[in-house]
């Protein structure tokens, strides 16, 4: 029965923070994206039912709603990890090895080509073309900090120390 009311707690504690990111945007339908932002920046991801929740308060289908989360790249409706990890698999990259990471990195976290985000929803790896730092490759990107000339070792030893910080807390 707790388990249910701290459940029904964080729920109404969830809705309150994201009606203040409705009511700091005037409710404006207009302001759909940056909206939509700013809930997935405090979820990691946008829900379906704060898809549904955000289309009744704006007044707007839920199919406008969607489209618009599934039209940018930018927008996840899958659940994030704490830590979101970017590795570049660009021609750059590529070619200086980068798959070399990517294999460690699935190997570390139990990630696949199909699962992105660790069960304990700790990490997310997310493969990208490119991340505009060529010169540097290969490069990762952790926690929005770019690592360049990365190696399989140095990234592990990067998730290494995270997995030890989160540990301590």
């Amino acid at each position: 029965m707790q388990e249910t009311n701290e459940k029904t707690q964080e729920m109404i504690h969830h809705l309150e923070a994201v009606n203040e990111i409705l009511e700091r945007n005037n409710n404006d339908p207009s302001r759909l994206i940056p909206i939509l932002q700013q809930i997935q920046e405090m979820d990691k991801y946008l829900s379906k039912d704060v898809i549904s929740y955000v289309a009744t308060a704006l007044d707007v289908p839920a199919s406008h709603v969607y489209g618009v989360a599934t039209f940018y790249a930018h927008f996840s409706l899958n659940p994030k990890g704490k830590h979101i990890i970017r590795l570049c698999d660009g021609t750059a990259c590529h070619v200086k090895k980068s798959h070399g990471i990517l294999n460690m990195l699935y190997k570390k976290l139990d990630l696949n080509d199909e699962v992105h985000t660790t069960k304990d929803l700790m990490f997310t790896l997310e493969l990208v073309s490119c991340l505009g730092a060529c010169g540097l490759a290969p490069v990762m990107v952790l926690d929005d900090v770019v690592y360049g000339q990365s190696t399989p070792e140095k990234a592990e030893a990067l998730i290494d120390e995270i997995i030890a910080k989160e540990k301590e807390n």
